[in-house]
């Protein structure tokens, strides 16, 4: 199976005015704004994947007669990675209230990306999951990097819950560098941006960017 690469941004929307919100140093001291706009995006990207999920007719009965409409079939989990992809995840879990929720926590090795994106190494604290065999998986992080946070991610939820028989991303904003990792050793992955940024600094971070979404959201950590 292939992977693909959608991008939210590469036609005029709303979306850009989200993303424009997120990516202002002046909007983002206002943190309900940097929230709001993150969970619209998050909801706006899980519209654009829900039409590549499976469906089934089901026959519903109203008050004057029956119509048939498409409904999913395939029971969704989301996977978030704890903490900067809270409020992404909001967004997300709105357009699919019934979906379970996978949790991982990780975060960078202090002083790996010293090394660039290379040296960069994930501490992994926690992993919780409900069973994945035979369902879509779809894991949240609002900067897709390195892109070495999903792949540790999805191993450590596999490990416990099964391999599911798809994979989706969602991200606010992809490095070009982070999406090729992660299509490399995770093969026919379907990635879903609202932005795709062209570079890494030195210390392996986004640029432009944004900054640190988990900072951003719930303040700085010591």
């Amino acid at each position: 199976m292939m992977s693909t690469l959608f991008v939210l941004s590469e036609q005029p929307s709303i979306a850009h005015h989200f993303l424009a919100d997120v990516r202002s140093l002046e909007k983002q001291r206002d943190r309900r704004l940097f929230w709001e706009s993150m969970e619209r995006l998050g909801y706006l990207l899980a519209y654009e994947l829900s039409k590549q999920l499976r469906y089934e007719w089901v026959t519903v009965t109203t008050p004057l007669g029956t119509k048939q409409h498409y409904c999913l079939s395939s029971p969704l989990v989301l996977g978030v990675i704890l903490r900067a992809a809270i409020p992404l995840y909001e967004g997300v879990r709105r357009m699919f209230p019934e979906a379970d929720t996978a949790f991982v926590g990780e975060y960078r090795k202090e002083g790996s990306e010293k090394k660039g994106a290379a040296g960069v190494e994930i501490e992994q604290f926690y992993a919780a999951t409900p069973s994945l065999s035979g369902r879509t998986l779809i894991l949240i992080d609002p900067m897709l990097a390195t892109g070495k946070s999903i792949v540790t991610a999805y191993r450590a939820l596999t490990d416990k819950g099964g391999t599911p028989q798809a994979l989706h991303i969602i991200s606010v904003i992809a490095a070009r560098q982070g999406v090729e990792y992660v299509q490399k050793h995770l093969p026919g992955v379907h990635c879903w941006t609202a932005d795709l940024d062209p570079a890494l600094n030195d210390k392996a971070y986004i640029v432009p960017g944004l900054g640190d979404a988990g900072d951003l959201a719930f303040g700085e950590k010591l």
